[in-house]
């Protein structure tokens, strides 16, 4: 077990590739999903900026570690959770009710297989960094990006169900599945915040 600075040093790192990684995500998947009109895509970047938003509000917690501080973080990272959950509901059940049928999308495809690598990596490092540091904000985070693979995941199926076998209503469908994940997971943080 590294010393507590390397600990530090290691949740940084993990931090920062997170925001680098989620924001080249995030630019590919709404560019490719407003292309495509896929709601379940555009999703799947906004959670992306989520991520973003939440490796950079650990980030900020690390560099001034306080239960005060802690809290805060843990707080608006479910924020973030409960506004991506609203905003993909709404634009899922508007494209079901209106049959608004979303393009084949194969960089959508290869994106969210990408992620299904590099999501769980990144969760699995700072989930132990995270507990070994005893801090929560981090821990939160990391249960984030694991999130991120459960939406790789529904994304990947929704994209391949609309390419392969024209199934028009698995677009939106895979949309409220990142939209219920999304929400769980919020309320997941905000627990953990009143904890």
């Amino acid at each position: 077990m590294g010393t507590h600075p390397d600990l530090r040093r290691r949740a940084f790192r993990l931090e920062y590739l997170t925001i680098v990684w989620n924001s080249l995500e995030a630019m590919i998947a709404v560019g490719f999903g407003l292309a495509a009109r896929s709601i379940a895509l555009v999703g799947f970047g906004l959670d992306s900026l989520v991520e973003v938003f939440a490796a950079s509000v650990v980030v900020w917690e690390l560099r001034g570690v306080s239960e005060e501080r802690e809290r805060r973080a843990l707080r608006l990272i479910a924020l973030s959770f409960f506004a991506l959950a609203a905003y993909v509901t709404v634009e899922a059940v508007r494209d079901l009710v209106v049959r608004a049928e979303a393009s084949e999308s194969v960089p959508g495809i290869v994106l969210a297989a990408i992620s299904l690598i590099i999501m769980p990596l990144l969760a699995l490092g700072k989930n132990r960094t995270g507990h070994q540091m005893g801090n929560q904000a981090l821990i939160a985070d990391s249960k984030e990006t694991l999130l991120c693979s459960y939406l790789s995941v529904v994304l990947l199926v929704g994209l391949l169900l609309n390419a392969t076998v024209g199934w028009w209503w698995a677009d939106p469908v895979a949309g409220l599945g990142i939209a219920y994940l999304a929400g769980r997971e919020g309320l997941d943080a905000w627990r953990t915040e009143g904890a």
